[in-house]
């Protein structure tokens, strides 16, 4: 995917963070089987091409290779825990799950069984995300804050344009229309 090898020389010559050597395929494997979920095709060929990591002063690209395991675990798990502050603060009740439960207890239990079933969201940056899922691509990329989920770039191509700079549609073009692909989350959009 030549516009991917693109972003990552973009990501390199932006100097926003340090590019090393793409995951292998034995290194994608072990991650995919550690956290439970598989890249999409074009994260996972981003990936491939290089590895950022965060350089001084900059921080929130996820460290596959040799990151703090809990550290990621906790990327991975802000998407839903971010549901959870909103059913547990701030009355945030999907339709879809049935009525409210009289107590924030029975809420929060009703609401984490249906959303262990919600796809899973990997981080590419931050509280930036894709969906998972190998034998995908294209997702929009997902800026996700509690409930508060917005498009941050049309695909991953994009998204580095959108976030560090580079050629790209700016968000005030007409021609800028990201696409919802991913259930559950795309009903925030």
């Amino acid at each position: 995917m030549p516009q991917l090898r693109d972003a990552a020389a973009r990501l390199a010559a932006l100097a926003c963070c340090r590019l090393t050597p793409g995951l292998t395929d034995v290194e994608f494997a072990l991650v995919e089987a550690s956290y439970g979920f598989t890249f999409a095709d074009d994260h996972r060929a981003f990936l491939a091409t290089a590895l950022p990591v965060d350089v001084e002063g900059h921080g929130g690209w996820p460290d596959w290779r040799g990151g703090d395991p809990a550290e990621l675990r906790r990327m991975l798990d802000w998407p839903v825990e971010g549901v959870l502050f909103d059913v547990e603060h701030n009355v945030m009740w999907e339709p879809s799950w049935g009525p409210r439960p009289p107590t924030v207890s029975e809420c929060l239990t009703v609401a984490r069984r249906h959303l262990a079933a919600v796809p899973q969201l990997v981080p590419v940056y931050a509280h930036r995300y894709l969906p998972a899922g190998r034998g995908t691509s294209g997702h929009p990329v997902l800026s996700v804050y509690q409930t508060d989920i917005i498009y941050y770039g049309v695909d991953l191509s994009d998204y580095i344009h959108q976030e560090f700079g580079g050629p790209g549609l700016s968000r005030t073009d007409p021609a800028w229309r990201p696409v919802a692909t991913v259930p559950f989350w795309r009903d925030f959009l």
